[in-house]
């Protein structure tokens, strides 16, 4: 309870704030008809509820299951299975993505049915499980740098823009928002945490972050080749004239059984597979399969409850609000915009989430109120612009999306290389549930009562918009980063403290300096350390058996920390803990700890172990160097030896 409780506050901190936002447009600029209003609220419950419930079943089902299949996926030997297996996870997992079932079936209504719903899903999850083997492959094969595989996949999607109509190039690129999504994220994101860490080596920080951005190509190419593959050049038809449902109950009723059947058919692959590959392979135990299982249930509950609040509600105010702000007060519609751009951003948990990885990646240079700040102005200018769009007819998409993924591929090769991963998936962050929904419904809305617009083209584009805003942004403050990280030695240089070889007379008493920090710290912990005088350092995860917390030394280390143990010369062991303590900000941001042990006389049997992870090959060469493990570092349990 205290999980879905939990759940319930972070999607209530995002669609709160909108809900009260259209609540003062609905009093102030626009009259709505009563049973709209009250459709609205009562959809908003139902979704507040529905997403809580989806996303407590997506931890405790999908994050499970990700990382399940990608123990499977890393340590399979044959490449056409490991080919066969990604492709189909992608698949199934996207053909269950809430985000995708909404923006197709609003494109199968916007073109009078020419385009199917289910052809879209379809294809569009094909095009994700396509990218998210060669994903794969590139991960695990370590050949072709992230930003050169990005900046090939957008050299393909430049080359068939040329080849088709505006109106599948705004619905591919929607399509792509769409796609990463509450479902498809978290589980891609534990499939490529599981795969890094599997896979290991100094890069593996890096390779945690950009598959979400690499899934988000798939749905682009795959439209665009539907559309030369078929033949058809343009989508043809007659959107549905848009009538408001009436009454409250009566549709929300309506809807229910046809969402729950849509709902459980897009589940049941990657459920029939999972239990499928638990028989035969994973055998998991049972308390966690039925864990699983009961997640499961929560998945498909809660996806039920969100579809049924959205499609009766939520996308009628989106629609009423954007035809009479379009139709009374025209040159709103930017400012309009703006302010769904700024809330949208500001108030997304998982924007607060991404906030916090860029902090730990960056060792806390990188402040969470930037990160946030940056990213709102930037969605906000990008819905503006969708709306500028739709009020002036020769401005085009492409306008927009063309010079930013091509800033983007540029900035992914001058950018700090985690900086490019991030930024890549940053753009799944923004694009979340309320800008497929209520935004993506405004703009249509706008769209069907501006003579000069085109529904389907300047309908859509706007999660393409959306999306495309954070990476540009994100892969900004890397490239300053970066640039700071290069200008920082030099500046370290003028007030390093002297090496342990520059200190007058031999080393005869030596510290062991212990730092908890963050995960994701470590590497740089050692790094401050090795600059204020310390030789290498020893890192451990803070992981207890059990499920349990560490307690090292009556500190308790929580299983998100990582310990650095650092033999020093005593004579600089002050300075090496004063410098972590303020460059990590272990008071503040870098939330962790700092302190020193006396370790006896250098020579005389030290009980220490010292040398990185990666540093087995320097170890004859530093004198500082002992032969015991570092187990030996901790507390023996009460009754053992």
């Amino acid at each position: 309870m205290n999980l879905l409780r939990g759940k319930i506050h972070e999607v209530s901190r995002s669609l709160l704030p909108v809900m009260a936002l259209v609540m003062l447009i609905t009093f102030t600029l626009v009259k709505v008809d009563p049973d709209v209003v009250w459709r609205f609220l009562l959809g908003g419950f139902l979704l507040l509820i529905g997403l809580a419930v989806f996303l407590l079943g997506v931890d405790l089902a999908m994050a499970p299951i990700g990382d399940r299949m990608a123990q499977e996926l890393a340590t399979s030997r044959s490449a056409l299975k490991m080919a066969f297996f990604s492709f189909l996870l992608g698949f199934l997992v996207t053909v269950a993505e809430p985000d995708l079932l909404i923006l197709s079936q609003q494109v199968q209504t916007a073109s009078g049915g020419t385009v199917s719903a289910m052809v879209m899903v379809y294809v569009v999850s094909a095009g994700v499980g396509l990218l998210i083997a060669l994903g794969t492959f590139r991960l695990l094969g370590g050949r072709v740098s992230y930003p050169l595989f990005m900046a090939l996949a957008y050299g393909v999607i430049l080359l068939l823009s040329f080849l088709v109509s505006e109106e599948f190039l705004a619905v591919g690129f929607d399509s792509s928002g769409a796609t990463t999504g509450a479902l498809t994220t978290p589980f891609v994101l534990a499939l490529t945490v599981s795969l890094s860490r599997i896979k290991g080596g100094r890069n593996a920080e890096e390779d945690s972050f950009g598959m979400v951005g690499v899934m988000s190509v798939g749905p682009i190419i795959a439209v665009m080749l539907l559309s030369i593959l078929s033949g058809q050049e343009r989508i043809q038809g007659t959107p549905e004239t848009f009538v408001p449902a009436s009454g409250i109950l009566s549709p929300i009723l309506h809807e229910l059984p046809g969402v729950f059947r849509e709902s459980f058919i897009a589940l049941l692959p990657l459920t029939a597979l999972f239990f499928l590959m638990n028989a035969v392979k994973f055998k998991v135990p049972g308390r966690e399969a039925a864990r699983i299982a009961k997640g499961l249930v929560y998945t498909l509950l809660g996806l039920v409850l969100f579809l049924t609040g959205v499609y009766s509600g939520f996308m009628d105010m989106g629609q009423v609000i954007g035809r009479s702000i379009a139709e009374r007060f025209n040159w709103l519609l930017p400012v309009v915009g703006f302010l769904l751009g700024m809330i949208v951003v500001l108030v997304e948990p998982a924007v607060h989430v991404l906030g916090q990885q860029i902090e730990e990646a960056t060792g806390g240079r990188v402040p969470l109120r930037l990160i946030r700040v940056t990213l709102s102005l930037g969605v906000a200018l990008a819905i503006a612009g969708s709306m500028l769009r739709i009020m002036i007819p020769w401005v085009k998409l492409w306008y927009f999306l063309l010079p930013g993924f091509l800033a983007s591929v540029i900035l992914s090769f001058r950018s700090d290389p985690v900086f490019v991963g991030i930024a890549y998936d940053a753009g799944g962050v923004a694009s979340g549930p309320v800008t497929a929904t209520f935004v993506l419904a405004f703009a249509q809305g706008a769209a069907a009562m501006t003579p000069t617009a085109n529904v389907l083209v300047d309908g859509f584009g706007v999660i393409a918009m959306v999306a495309m805003a954070p990476v540009v942004s994100i892969m900004t403050l890397g490239m300053f980063f970066r640039r700071r990280e290069q200008a920082l030695p030099r500046l370290e240089e003028t007030r390093a403290a002297p090496s342990a070889e520059s200190l007058p007379g031999r080393i005869e008493f030596l510290d062991c300096v212990v730092a908890v920090v963050k995960r994701g710290l470590s590497e740089r912990a050692v790094e401050i350390a090795r600059e204020a005088g310390a030789g290498g350092a020893t890192i451990l995860h803070g992981r207890g058996s059990g499920g349990h917390d560490m307690k090292l030394f009556h500190v308790e280390v929580q299983k998100e920390k990582e310990i650095i143990f650092m033999l020093t010369d005593t004579r600089q062991s002050e300075t090496v803990a004063d410098r972590l303590y303020r460059e990590l900000d272990l008071g503040g941001e870098g939330s962790g700890t700092v302190f020193m042990m006396p370790s006896g006389a250098y020579g005389v049997g030290m009980p220490v172990s010292i040398g990185t992870r990666e540093d087995t090959a320097e170890e004859e060469a530093d004198p500082l160097h002992g032969k015991s493990t570092a187990e030996e570092l901790l507390p023996k349990p009460p009754g053992g030896d």
